[in-house]
């Protein structure tokens, strides 16, 4: 592994640690060069479906992608990086409980806003009103009216 910091290729690993999940295992690591010290991520790889989407065109499965809008749902609300990342590791699970070969765009959506909907009500919200493409307050005002329901249910 190279260091980011020197590029140099030798470094030493300083601890190991496997994830509550047990899905990945987390390694500090050491420059043997610079002595800078960072952490790697070590996770099974494994054939994902393809997505299609709205459209009818067919990507790749890209678990950045997935990231990167949580992460712009979840931005200045107290959701930390591993509720962000329990729920990526989450949909992977899924789609490979799954086993099809393709997967529309719009089941990985909905699994994202239900996961985001048990965690943080304004992030739920976030999403769904990209996702679901909100082309009015109407749109808007039943996205939180489901959630006052849910929260009726749930006895909050």
């Amino acid at each position: 592994m190279r260091c980011p910091k020197c590029r140099e290729k030798d470094t030493r690993v300083t601890d190991s640690r496997m994830s509550q999940e047990g899905d990945n295992v987390r390694r500090r690591r050491e420059c043997v060069a610079c002595g800078f010290r960072f952490t790697t991520y070590e996770r099974l790889e494994v054939s994902l479906p393809m997505v299609i989407k709205k459209d009818g065109s067919r990507e790749s499965y890209s678990r950045d992608k997935v990231l990167s809008g949580i992460q712009q749902a979840t931005q200045k609300r107290d959701v930390s990086a591993d509720d962000i990342e329990r729920i990526a590791a989450g949909l992977e699970q899924a789609l490979q409980e799954r086993g099809d070969r393709e997967v529309p765009s719009s089941w990985i959506g909905e699994y994202v806003m239900e996961a985001l909907r048990a965690l943080d009500d304004v992030a739920y919200v976030r999403f769904a009103s990209v996702y679901r493409e909100f082309q009015d307050i109407g749109e808007f005002m039943e996205a939180l009216a489901t959630i006052r329901r849910g929260r009726r249910g749930n006895g909050k």
